[in-house]
């Protein structure tokens, strides 16, 4: 046989193969964001005040997380806690905002509801599609240069605010199909468990806060020893 023609052949066999992987990776990381993405819009409907937006900032860093496990990338919390927290500043404060609003009584609650969970999926959308594309190119964490894709985040932000709002309806669908499908059924533990997954971080996160106010408020801890536990629950986040 043509040792041409066998290189060539071995040579398409790889590239297939890489095509193949880099197809999968992306499918997979894709199904990542989206999850997250549902998830940060369940966690903006939270009702308690600041902890909408810890919540949002948790799931964001574990969706990199999942995304450095796709790609095969060494995962630094570190790391990709400084780049969520720069590229997602301007976002997070408007999702504080909104987070006010709910404490306004009657429609508050629902109005900021609202707002945060369309800001809290968009940001996540934006950030997440801004590391597939860099993880897809060979980068990595350590690499990551939040100054240069800061643009292409902005971008991804207002685009997501559309798309948020579609899958959040298709979702719907969906959950509405499956209760129909087994209405005596225990729904099982899925991807799109929205609100098991708002609880679990909600319990978490308003739990110890609601201690540490406890402890405030009968005098055991200071005002400054409460800021700076309050920061260190922020900061393990």
């Amino acid at each position: 046989m043509d040792p041409k023609k066998v290189f060539d052949q071995a040579g398409k066999q790889l590239k297939d193969a890489f095509m193949s992987d880099k197809t999968d990776k992306d499918k997979h990381a894709s199904t990542v964001v989206r999850n997250h993405v549902i998830w940060s819009m369940g966690a903006g409907m939270i009702p308690v005040l600041v902890a909408d937006v810890f919540a949002v900032s948790a799931i964001q860093l574990d969706m990199i997380r999942q995304l450095c496990k796709v790609y095969e990338v060494d995962f630094s919390e570190t790391r990709g806690k400084a780049i969520v927290t720069s590229l997602t500043s301007s976002t997070l404060a408007r999702i504080g905002a909104g987070s006010v609003v709910k404490l306004i009584p009657g429609v508050g609650s629902i109005l900021g509801g609202v707002t945060v969970s369309v800001f809290a999926g968009a940001s996540t959308y934006a950030l997440g599609e801004v590391f597939k594309k860099h993880f897809a190119s060979g980068g990595t964490i350590l690499d990551f240069d939040p100054a240069r894709l800061k643009k292409i985040y902005d971008e991804k932000f207002e685009k997501g605010k559309k798309i948020v709002k579609e899958w959040k309806k298709e979702q719907e669908e969906v959950e509405k199909t499956m209760k129909q499908e087994a209405p005596e059924e225990k729904p099982q533990a899925a991807a799109f468990d929205v609100e098991a997954r708002a609880k679990e971080i909600e319990k978490d996160i308003v739990q110890r806060l609601k201690e540490l106010a406890d402890l405030k408020k009968e005098g055991i801890i200071s005002e400054e020893e409460f800021e700076q536990m309050k920061q260190k629950i922020i900061g393990e986040m």
